[in-house]
């Protein structure tokens, strides 16, 4: 089944390039290796962006997505979700719309599910942890809707129903393993010469966390193996998944301080690591997707050298095909973690760095990624994705924890 679900993820990372962090608060094991009706729908239709063909006329199917608290323009999961569906439905001729809920609260998203329906939509795709109890608020209202969420796990689902294992034959819910491509960015940054990093968290939710306690296990790793000294690394969260004057003053005060590069990891917060990464000529890690478009088009050419990432896209075409195709019961009720599928064909694979946009250098080559991402597969390399402690520990870096900025 993983060898089916990573067969779009190429395509769908090379297409779907855009920014973000989404997370929730789950349970996590030891090791890994390898969303009243109101008039705040808006959709596509409405901008001008309907995408109804005239073969949408003959089909069943009908996709709505559902916003979370941000919007299509997000550079986050929105956007990234948004444009996967958008391009899904033009390509299959499928009727699709989206909407987005007056604010950021469970009603307001539940009244667009209701809202979605009623306007003959019964394929729901909702991007981000906060959906979670929509699902089990909705799911059983209409059993005739299927129901995709991103990043919204089995602790989520539990919590929000009061049931010990949650599933519905409606919905399908995928996690990721942030732990690894946050490991393999970690050592890339090492092992690329950089020993004063940074890591940049939105909120200290697990997702995130596994994300910063990867990188610092790549350092960590990178810095043993290769003899690297005096690898220091500045770790903190801004408490929130948007970037603003105190925490790029907060980042300013690490780029001055010597830091070279800041793995920012959490929505729109990025953009504070960025702004103050450009005035010392700094380096920036992305997040989720391929930032460097993003970052380095808004704020300076060569800033973004890699970025962690996770294929959000591909698993929206995969379920959206599963649908299409007469196959939904291959993933129905199913929460899947997803990771490494390949130790050899990057590109499928669920998580990784991209090989086309990352600045590889000669201490550290693309072969020399791949060669990485062979051992993470095989087991030769282990990473814990255990968000227990309070902060990340390392025997061979020093990790300045801060906690919260804000």
């Amino acid at each position: 089944m993983k060898r089916i679900l990573a067969l779009t993820l190429a395509l769908a990372l090379a297409v779907f390039s855009l920014a973000g962090c989404s997370s929730s608060k789950e349970e996590s094991s030891t090791e890994s290796s390898t969303a009243e009706t109101s008039t705040a729908a808006e959709s596509s239709t409405a901008a001008g962006e309907s995408s109804t063909s005239a073969a949408a006329g003959d089909s069943d199917i009908k996709i709505a997505m559902i916003t979370d608290y941000g919007d299509i323009t997000d550079q986050s999961f929105n956007q990234t979700t948004y444009e996967a569906c958008k391009a899904f439905a033009e390509s299959n001729g499928f009727d699709f719309t989206y909407y987005k809920p007056e604010g950021n609260s469970t009603p307001e998203r539940v009244a667009m599910v209701d809202k979605a329906v009623s306007d003959g939509y019964n394929v729901v795709v909702m991007p981000g942890y906060a959906f979670a109890e929509t699902i089990t608020e909705t799911a059983d209202t209409y059993p005739d809707v299927k129901f995709i969420a991103l990043d919204v796990s089995q602790y989520d689902l539990d919590k929000s129903s009061g049931e010990d294992g949650y599933s519905r034959d409606n919905v399908y819910c995928a996690v990721y393993q942030e732990e690894l491509p946050g490991y393999m960015a970690g050592y890339y940054a090492v092992a690329s010469g950089y020993t004063k990093l940074g890591f940049l968290g939105g909120m200290a939710v697990p997702a995130v966390q596994r994300y910063g306690y990867g990188f610092v296990q790549g350092a960590d790793a990178a810095a043993k193996d290769l003899s690297v000294s005096g690898v220091e690394i500045n770790y903190a969260y801004g408490n929130q998944f948007y970037g603003d004057n105190d925490i790029t003053a907060a980042m300013a005060t690490w780029y001055n301080g010597g830091t070279e590069v800041v793995f920012a990891c959490g929505g729109g917060i990025y953009s504070s690591a960025a702004e103050a990464a450009a005035k010392v000529n700094g380096k920036v890690i992305g997040v989720d997707v391929d930032q460097k478009a993003i970052i380095d088009g808004t704020y300076g050419d060569g800033m973004t050298i890699t970025s962690a990432m996770k294929g959000l896209a591909a698993t929206v075409n995969t379920l959206l095909a599963a649908v299409k195709d007469g196959k939904w019961d291959d993933y129905k009720g199913q929460v899947q973690t997803l990771g490494l599928v390949s130790g050899t064909d990057m590109s499928e694979n669920y998580v990784g760095l991209p090989e086309d946009s990352t600045v590889w250098t000669d201490s550290f080559t693309k072969e020399d990624y791949e060669a990485l991402v062979g051992k993470i597969f095989d087991g030769t390399i282990t990473v814990s994705n255990d968000t227990s402690a309070d902060e990340p520990a390392a025997e061979n870096v020093t990790v300045n924890f801060q906690g919260n900025l804000k």
